[in-house]
Formats: structure tokens, C-alpha cells, sequence
């Protein structure tokens, strides 16, 4: 099914011609900066190793009549601009907002819903603290005022210092770009304030604990805050930096509204579907079951095009990487090209992760004991992101220190998803869907190994168990499942380590940190490659900025 409108690799669709530019990876990111860089005129060939486009944004129907939105499952950071230039609608992207967004159960018998809904918010976080909801609307508008402010150095290229050898008027527009985002950083300080801008330093190197503790007394509400700064991390919330995190997931919209995170009809497959059509209708190439095995790289250290597994070569001087910096550059760059300082920051930069996700197939949705709202089929409890096992913070600490030890957390942190409430296309009448985002799962646990059938098995049952106290009878519902541990997140979605942002996601490897210092716009040491993917500026999430962001600095570099 997610197959339609693309080929296979064939002699005749490469056609033994000399591309404009070729990209490494048809994941969102790849296939967004196709896009742009045919609509810019230039030829451009995306290749992509799988059977099918979307890297970590698609839909499989695994078990038959459920399609899983298999890795990503929420739709949120992909960058208005983009979707407006694409025309992502006119290509089928369809998102389905979440109301209430936001449903954490307690094993005491009360519940939390949060949402859009200011009015609800108030009056569920007043059954736990009357101080805290009226907190609570103006810790949402400090956040929205950062995000104001990150907008457009997520939208931008670093302003790298120049690389390579160029012409005069090269050299002076790119000053005059330096200067002129500096001046914007600057005009965005001012308007800031002395006390915003130190707010924003403190939530941007703070552990999330200590912004959480200053703002909220209720720990159920701060600990469902703070699953937004670990998520996908190997740190847990006293982690200095992880408020960034926590920006990082709330800096995103749906439709104009600020922090609305939606399901996407159809899966997250539906999204990169939508960008690979608007790119085919720009004239781009896409090609799957072709997996790149080398770059070619002439004498000068410029790239020539790229080598398939099967032998075939396909020329270009400009090749755009959408893997990982790691897979780009150790493996796909052959060796001694680059420098060595290049090679150790790339080589030991942290691809760690605590990250496993299952996807579930279900016959029934789950009954909370802690809210029999008494609704015929699926009620505001199962709109949103169910949190499962994070009533304290002090539990989504105690599950980090575990994995940190070598071992699957006991009482993992479990973020559950039902799309299929809101979305009917992706399971069959009265089954449902179920995403289960889980924290803490070590690459190499200490205790068996994530290739053990009855390893794996062990691990789900716990996780189900966990749900089961929760949501008695949850266990006996599942049809099926997938699982995707760290080392399968590597194996099949190509995400180095398994880490869902391509890389780390610290202080240390953000803005002009990534993916290396020195090499934070997008070009690299080998002329005429460049990084597109999340690994390069700002980072992971389904955003496409980095994709959009790396197309506009090839197209300034081929046309001057």
C-alpha cells in the first residue's frame, strides 16, 4: 500500500545519467529536501534502502487489517512553512487534533486530563492544586514565548564560519547572512527582556526537575510534564539540559495552535507519502530497494556520485545524506578522506538509547479503573497520550537508573497512544490500534539480549503487566504486537545506536554543536556532500527543517 507511485531500483530509471543531486535516505527529512530542490529546478534521485519511503515516519500493516504507524507516532514539529509550500493537504496529509491531549491514571483511583481546553485544565489540575492550575496558564505562555523565539534558528541555516576556498562576493554575502542573523538574535533578546532572556537560560540548562519544582507543587502534574523532557533520551529529569527537551517537544503546532500535537489519518506513513508526492510532482526520482554501500570520491575530496549494493553507479556532483552522521560518514564515506578531527567528534559523538516501541493490535480499548466515565465506546481518557508509570518524577528516575545499570527498567515509563479512536482507516470496526513508547530499554541489557525470542516476550509481558494494574483485563485484549528494541530501531529503521534523533539531543550537540562543532550548516569536509537528516540542525522530531534548511544552502551553493 505505501508503496504506490514509487519504484524499484531499475538500470533504466537511473538511465546512466548525471544527476543534479542525489539523496541518501527517503525519510521525511530526505524527501522534503528533494522537494525543494527540484522545485528550484534542479534533477534530483532519492534512494532509499527499504521497500518502502518514510525512514522512521511510516505505516506497515503488520498484522493483518492493523497498520501501525511503526516508529514515530505523533504529528506536531513539521514546520507549517513546509507543509504550506509542499501543499502537504492537496497531497493527502490529513491531521486529526487530540482533545484532551493529555491522560496520566493513578493507581490511588484519581486521574489527569490536560488538554487545549483551558477552562479543563484548570479544574483537573485543581483536584490535585489549586496553586498549580493557576500556575499553570502561565507557565504555557512562557513556553509559547521561547518557542516564539527559537522559531526562525530553527528555521535557519547556523551561521557556520566560512568553509573551503571561495570568491569575494561569496565571502561577503556570506558576512552579510552572519550579520544579519545575529542581528535578528539580538532584536529578539531585546524584545525578550533581561528576565525572559534569563528564564529561557535557565529552562535551556536546567534539569527539568528543578524547572518543574520551581513552577509546581502536584507530582503527578510534574511528572507528566517532565515525560516530555526525557522522551526518547537516556537521561531522566535531573539530567542538566533536558529542559531543552521539553522545549523541544512543545514548540511544535497543528493548524496554527501552538504545542497541538495530532495523529495523522492513515499513520505517519501518511505524512512522508504526502512530501514523496509533492516531490514527484516537482520531478524528482524515487527509488526504493536502493540501498547505498559507498560515496565515490575523486583525488580531490569531491563527491561523484554514489555507489548502490547491487554495483550500480549513479553520478552527481552534489549528494545530500538523510542517514545518520555516523552511517554518512563512517561508513558511506570511504576511508581517509576525512580529517581526523572530523572522524573522532562523529565516531564518539553519543548515539545511545533507552528507546523500545511496541505497536498493538487490540481487541478492545483499555478500562481505566480510575475513570469510568461511563462513555459507550472511546472517551476523552483515550484521545490523548496516556501516561503509564510516571505518577512521581521520581519513578521516571528510578527506571533511567536501572537501564544506566544494564537493565530493562522494572516499572517502565510507558507512553500509550490509541490513533485508531480518532483515526477508522488503520484497524478494523471495534479493534483499535495501540502505540506503546517505552523508557527505559539499554542497547546491551546485562541480563539476556534483545535477539532472545523469550527475552523480548519477557519484556512486553511486563510491559502489559504494568498497563494491567492500570487497566485491569489489558493483557487479555491483545491480538498482536511488534516490537522494536534499540538494536532493531538500528537494524531496520537505520537509526544508528536507536537513537530516534539521529544523535543526542544535549547542549553539547545543538545548534552550532551539530552534528560537529565547525560543521553545523549543513555542508561537510567532502565537497558536494551535505547532511540533511536529523542529525543536522535542530535536530530530531518529524519537523523537515532540516531537510528544507540543507536544500536551500545546495541550491545558494549551486546557483550563487
Amino acid at each position: 500500500m505505501w508503496r504506490k507511485g514509487f519504484c524499484s531500483t531499475t538500470s533504466s530509471a537511473l538511465n546512466n545519467k548525471k544527476w543534479d543531486a542525489l539523496v541518501i535516505g527517503g525519510g521525511h527529512n530526505g524527501l522534503t529536501a528533494a522537494a525543494y530542490l527540484a522545485q528550484s529546478g534542479l534533477s534530483v534521485a532519492v534512494l532509499e534502502r527499504r521497500h518502502l519511503i518514510g525512514g522512521a515516519a511510516i505505516t506497515e500493516e503488520l498484522i493483518p487489517g492493523f497498520k501501525f504507524s511503526r516508529c514515530s507516532y505523533l504529528q506536531s514539529l513539521l514546520r507549517p512553512s513546509i507543509i504550506r509550500d509542499l501543499e502537504l493537504h492537496r497531497h493527502g496529509l490529513k491531521l486529526l487534533k487530540r482533545s484532551p491531549s493529555s491522560f496520566t491514571p493513578c493507581l490511588d483511583g484519581r486521574y489527569l486530563l490536560l488538554g487545549p481546553d483551558a477552562e479543563l485544565n484548570h479544574s483537573e489540575i485543581s483536584k490535585f492544586s489549586k496553586q498549580d492550575a493557576d500556575a499553570y496558564p502561565r507557565y504555557e505562555d512562557q513556553l509559547e514565548k521561547f518557542c516564539k523565539f527559537m522559531d526562525p534558528l530553527i528555521d535557519s541555516s547556523p551561521p557556520e564560519v566560512h568553509q573551503g576556498v571561495s570568491s569575494f562576493n561569496s565571502r561577503l554575502k556570506h558576512k552579510l547572512q552572519k550579520s544579519e542573523f545575529w542581528a535578528h538574535c539580538l532584536h529578539q533578546s531585546v524584545s525578550m527582556g533581561q528576565q525572559g532572556l534569563v528564564d529561557f537560560m535557565d529552562l535551556l540548562l536546567s534539569p527539568a526537575s528543578n524547572v518543574l519544582n520551581r513552577w509546581f507543587e502536584s507530582e503527578v502534574l510534574k511528572a507528566t510534564l517532565a515525560t516530555d523532557a526525557v522522551i526518547g533520551t537516556t537521561g531522566n529529569t535531573q539530567t542538566p539540559g533536558s529542559g531543552y527537551v521539553l522545549l523541544h517537544h512543545v514548540m511544535g503546532e497543528t493548524d496554527g495552535e501552538r504545542g497541538i500535537w495530532s495523529y495523522v489519518e492513515g499513520g505517519m506513513g501518511s505524512v512522508s507519502m504526502a512530501i514523496g508526492n509533492a516531490a514527484k510532482e516537482a520531478g524528482v526520482t524515487i527509488l526504493t530497494d536502493a540501498e547505498v554501500s559507498k560515496l565515490m570520491i575523486n583525488d580531490s575530496h569531491t563527491v561523484t556520485g554514489v555507489i548502490l549494493a547491487d554495483g550500480t553507479q549513479v553520478q552527481s556532483s552534489v549528494v545530500l545524506s538523510n542517514a545518520t552522521p555516523y552511517k554518512t560518514f563512517m561508513e558511506l564515506v570511504p576511508e581517509n578522506i576525512l580529517p581526523d578531527d572530523f572522524t573522532r567528534a562523529v565516531k564518539h559523538s553519543d548515539y545511545s538509547s533507552a528507546t523500545t516501541k511496541i505497536n498493538l493490535a487490540v481487541d478492545k480499548l483499555p478500562n481505566f479503573k480510575s475513570c469510568n466515565l461511563n462513555y459507550p465506546e472511546a472517551g476523552p481518557q483515550h484521545m490523548g497520550t496516556i501516561h503509564i508509570g510516571s505518577e512521581r518524577m521520581e519513578e521516571i528516575d528510578t527506571a533511567c537508573q536501572e537501564s544506566m545499570s544494564g537493565l530493562p527498567s522494572k516499572r517502565p515509563v510507558i507512553e500509550m497512544t490509541i490513533p485508531s479512536v480518532l483515526d477508522k482507516t488503520i484497524s478494523p470496526p471495534g479493534k483499535h490500534v495501540i502505540n506503546l513508547f517505552i523508557q527505559y530499554t539499554p542497547y546491551k541489557p546485562n541480563d539476556g539480549s534483545w535477539e532472545d525470542p523469550a527475552y523480548r516476550e519477557s519484556f512486553a509481558q511486563r510491559c502489559f503487566r504494568l498497563i494491567d494494574e492500570y487497566a485491569p483485563g489489558f493483557s487479555s485484549s491483545v491480538i498482536g504486537y511488534d516490537m522494536l528494541a534499540p538494536p532493531d530501531l538500528e537494524r531496520i529503521i537505520g537509526l544508528t545506536g536507536g537513537n530516534i534523533f539521529h544523535g543526542a539531543m544535549g547542549l553539547d550537540s545543538l545548534f552550532l554543536m551539530r552534528p560537529v562543532k565547525g560543521w553545523s550548516n549543513y555542508r561537510t569536509p567532502v565537497r558536494g556532500l551535505y547532511l540533511c537528516g536529523s542529525g543536522a540542525h535542530p535536530g530530531g522530531g518529524v519537523m523537515g527543517a532540516p531537510g528544507r534548511n540543507a536544500a536551500r544552502v545546495v541550491i545558494d551553493d549551486i546557483k550563487g
